[in-house]
C-alpha cells in the first residue's frame, strides 16, 4: 500500500456482519412481507428489528446482537431464517453465510498470483476474441492483443491501475465506453464486495477500495449499500472511440489450477456488427503494436 494513502478498515467496528445485515435490512420494506404499516412514521428505512427476528423466528434481542457486533455469528438455519427475512437471492445468501463464518474457505496470504502458461497460450490463441484473466481482486494478470485493443494499452499501465473495477469508475475511456454504466459499474463493486467477504483485512483490498472511496461518489454509494450479485455471463454495448458502437457478449470461466482467477472472454455472433467491430479492432491492434501481457519490451512480430 502507497505509504501516503491513509489506511481504513473495509468494515466498520461492528464487523461485516453486522453492517451486511444492517444494509440489507434498509432495503426491505414491511409491505413486501405483507406487514401492516405503523400509524406512525418509521424513523429509519426498512424493517424494524424486531420484525426481522419475528419474520426469522428468533429472539429481538439475539438478532439486535447480531447487529451490534456483540454476536459475530450464527447457525447456518438461523443464517437461512434471516435470509428469508430480508429477501436475500442466492448470492446475498453465500455471502451472509461467507460474513458469518470467514474461515470456511481456505483462507491464503496475499501472495502474487501468476497466470499459468497452459492459460497464457489459450488467450494468445483467440485471436479473433478478446481474452483477460482477473484475479481476486479483479485486478488484471494476462490478456491478449485484442483485450488491450478494447480496454486501452493495458501493458502501458502502471500494475496498480490494471484493475478492471478501477479502470471502470477512474478509467475515462473505459468509463465512456459502457452503454449503460452504472450497471456495469454496481457490478464490479459486487464483485469487490464479495472479495472483502472472503478475504477480509487484506492490503491489496484495502488500497483500492480506499482508493475507490475517496475519488468517486458513486462507487461510496454502492459500497455501502452492500450489494452481492455474481454474474457469470452478460451482454454489453460499447461505444469504442475506433471501432465504434456494437454490441458483446461475455463469459466469465473459473480456472482449474486456481479457483482465484477467472477468464473472461469477450464475443459476438458470427457476422452481427459486433464481429465485424471486433475483426476491425484486431487489425488496428496490430497496426498500434499493442502488446498481450505475456511479450516482453520490443518490437512485435507481425
Amino acid at each position: 500500500m502507497d505509504a501516503h494513502s491513509p489506511s481504513f478498515d473495509l468494515a466498520s467496528p461492528k464487523g461485516a456482519l453486522a453492517d451486511f445485515l444492517i444494509a440489507r435490512r434498509a432495503a426491505v420494506t414491511a409491505a413486501e412481507h405483507g406487514l401492516p404499516e405503523p400509524a406512525y412514521p418509521r424513523r429509519v428505512p426498512g424493517l424494524r428489528r424486531e420484525e426481522v427476528a419475528q419474520l426469522a423466528g428468533i429472539s429481538t434481542d439475539y438478532y439486535t446482537r447480531l447487529e451490534q457486533g456483540r454476536v459475530r455469528t450464527a447457525s447456518r438455519s438461523v443464517l437461512a431464517a434471516i435470509g428469508r427475512a430480508l429477501r436475500l437471492d442466492d448470492d446475498q445468501q453465500r455471502h451472509l453465510c461467507q460474513l458469518a463464518d470467514p474461515y470456511t474457505g481456505e483462507q491464503t496470504d496475499e501472495g502474487e498470483q501468476r497466470v499459468s502458461q497452459q492459460t497464457v497460450r489459450l488467450l494468445t490463441n483467440l485471436v479473433d476474441t478478446p481474452a483477460l484473466v482477473l484475479g481476486r481482486y479483479q485486478d488484471i494478470l494476462a490478456w491478449n492483443r485484442l483485450a488491450a485493443a478494447l480496454l486501452g494499452d493495458l501493458a502501458a499501465m502502471p500494475p496498480a491501475h490494471r484493475n478492471y473495477v478501477r479502470m471502470i469508475f477512474l478509467d475515462p475511456q473505459v468509463r465512456a465506453m459502457q452503454d449503460d454504466w452504472p450497471a456495469r459499474a454496481r457490478e464490479a463493486v459486487s464483485s469487490l464486495r464479495m472479495a472483502a467477504g472472503t478475504y477480509p483485512g487484506q492490503p491489496r483490498l484495502q488500497e483500492l477500495v480506499g482508493e475507490l472511496l475517496r475519488r468517486d461518489d458513486d462507487f461510496r454509494v454502492w459500497w455501502n449499500q452492500h450489494l452481492v450479485t455474481m454474474h457469470p455471463f452478460g451482454h454489453n454495448r460499447v461505444h469504442h472511440p475506433v471501432a465504434g458502437s456494437f454490441d458483446l457478449d461475455w463469459q466469465a470461466l473459473t480456472t482449474v489450477d486456481d479457483q482465484e482467477q477467472v477468464i473472461i472472454l469477450v464475443t459476438a455472433p458470427p457476422g452481427s456488427p459486433g464481429h465485424f467491430a471486433l475483426r476491425r479492432l484486431a487489425s488496428w491492434a496490430q497496426r498500434q503494436a499493442l502488446r498481450p501481457s505475456h511479450l516482453p519490451p520490443g518490437p512485435l512480430s507481425a
